[in-house]
């Protein structure tokens, strides 16, 4: 290997590892933030907060997605955790080669991996289900409409 080739790996490298300090500090500073999965897991508020005692459709309502965007946000949360720690153990890898670093390591990056696929595959389901529902609800006010015209 020639002189500048190996002068530009070297480069490479300490670039790799700088990178690498700087997920590290990232991951660290994500743990310990209010943006964390375990803190925003457990900030919840209950269906009685929106609309105290007594019947109130709207504020039911206002919970029920209230509730569906408190676990979107603690899914996204644990997700970018995943994604930096996956990230840290292949900048690890890419150091030298990827069986340079520990089997529990290796291990741990593909349970990453598969567990991330699982939640955008999850997700994907979750967004088909709602648009085919929001689909047979469109259908269903159509065909009401239709009935209450024809009346006429």
């Amino acid at each position: 290997m020639p002189a500048a080739e190996r002068q530009a790996l070297k480069v490479t490298l300490e670039s790799l590892g700088e990178f690498k300090k700087r997920v590290d500090v990232a991951l660290s500073n994500f743990e310990d933030s209010q943006g964390s999965a375990q803190k925003v897991g457990a900030h919840r508020l209950s269906e009685a907060s929106f609309k105290g005692v007594g019947r109130f459709d709207e504020a039911t309502a206002l919970h029920t997605a209230y509730e569906t965007v408190h676990e979107r946000l603690t899914t996204l949360s644990k997700n970018l955790g995943l994604q930096i720690e996956a990230l840290q153990i292949a900048v690890n890898g890419a150091r030298g080669n990827f069986s340079s670093i520990e089997e529990e390591q290796r291990r741990r990056f593909w349970e990453i991996q598969t567990e991330i696929g699982r939640q955008e595959e999850e997700a994907r389901q979750e967004k088909a289900a709602a648009e085919a529902s929001e689909h047979r609800e469109g259908a269903k006010e159509l065909s009401d409409d239709k009935n209450a015209g024809g009346g006429l």
